[in-house]
């Protein structure tokens, strides 16, 4: 979810959850120990719980990124063993760590003994030509060792040389069932499964046999469902329209204008609520059209906002002079 689930992104997916547990993008040690923290780092408090994901092998820097990030106030410290990317390759950190599963498990030792904040890894079943039954199991148990107690598990090997990122989350077939088996033969460690989830549907079929499930793709693109997992997954008694949810957002949009945001950073991440439903085309285009202009603002929410609530209502109607004909 590189350039995608930034601090932008996070709040508006919080406007439509107040219980999910949002992760930033990927960081590397590198850049959190000598970019611009401001930047990389800053979140807005309506944020939390949110977690912040490492990229890194080195113990030494993954514990000074993980004390800078207490420091900074995130409420976990994940360590990615997952991404695919020839960029993670190159630099030792991701997916290729899963070769390594004894480093893993020291840079965990070394997060944990240098927060207080809990220290979780996500990973992948396998890579290349790993048995994900020897892969899976040994990372999993020598980081359980460290101390590690959540673990997200993306159930499809990454194949780091001749798929691309993208072929990487499509290609290499799913195998939900080991992910239930990790669960059911380490009953005291929190298991999430990750991949291929495309709905909360699935998302609850996969909560009868594993403790949690990350959404990533499916989050961005259709961010609608998020407004009813609170009432679906955690139980709660209310549920959040992609309406409200942009009413809600539009004074975080007001204030980060004010700040000198450009009003397209944010709205970008807004494209896919209304996703399925009328109007969703044109409000994807206002925002796309009219958002990166000189000067947008909050005008161009607004405009796209009332096209789609107003084609919804001639679509209602449509629908109920349908109903009373027939």
């Amino acid at each position: 979810m590189m350039d995608w689930t930034d601090r932008h992104c996070r709040v508006l997916h919080r406007m439509l959850s107040s219980r999910a547990l949002l992760y930033t993008e990927m960081l590397t040690t590198g850049a959190v120990l000598h970019g611009d923290r401001a930047r990389l780092l800053a979140f807005d408090p309506v944020e939390h719980p949110v977690a912040l994901q490492l990229g890194g092998s080195d113990p030494g820097e993954l514990a000074r990124a993980a004390r800078i990030a207490e420091a900074e106030g995130y409420d976990e410290i994940n360590l990615n063993v997952g991404c695919p990317s020839d960029r993670v390759q190159s630099g030792r950190f991701g997916a290729c760590l899963m070769k390594e599963p004894e480093l893993v498990a020291e840079g965990m030792a070394a997060i944990r003994a240098a927060v207080k904040v809990e220290a979780t890894v996500k990973c992948r079943i396998g890579v290349d030509e790993q048995e994900p039954e020897e892969s899976l199991f040994r990372l999993v148990d020598l980081c359980a060792q460290a101390g590690v107690r959540r673990f997200t598990v993306h159930a499809r090997k990454a194949w780091l040389e001749g798929l691309s990122p993208k072929a990487n989350r499509e290609v290499p077939p799913l195998d939900y069932p080991l992910v239930y088996r990790l669960k059911r033969e380490r009953p005291a460690l929190i298991i999430v499964i990750n991949g291929g989830v495309g709905s909360l549907d699935e998302a609850e079929a996969h909560l009868a046999h594993v403790d949690g499930v990350m959404l990533g793709r499916a989050a961005y693109r259709t961010p609608g469902l998020l407004g009813e997992a609170d009432r679906r997954i955690f139980g709660d008694d209310r549920q959040v329209d992609c309406f409200e949810a942009v009413d809600r957002y539009r004074s975080y949009v007001a204030r980060e204008l004010a700040h000198g945001t450009h009003l397209a950073a944010m709205t970008r991440h807004m494209l896919g609520l209304f996703h399925g439903a009328p109007g969703a085309r044109t409000w994807r285009r206002i925002l796309t059209v009219e958002g990166v202009r000189p000067g947008a603002g909050l005008e161009v929410i607004d405009r796209a906002l009332a096209a789609v609530s107003g084609l919804q209502h001639q679509a209602a109607a449509a629908g109920l002079e349908a109903g009373e004909a027939a």
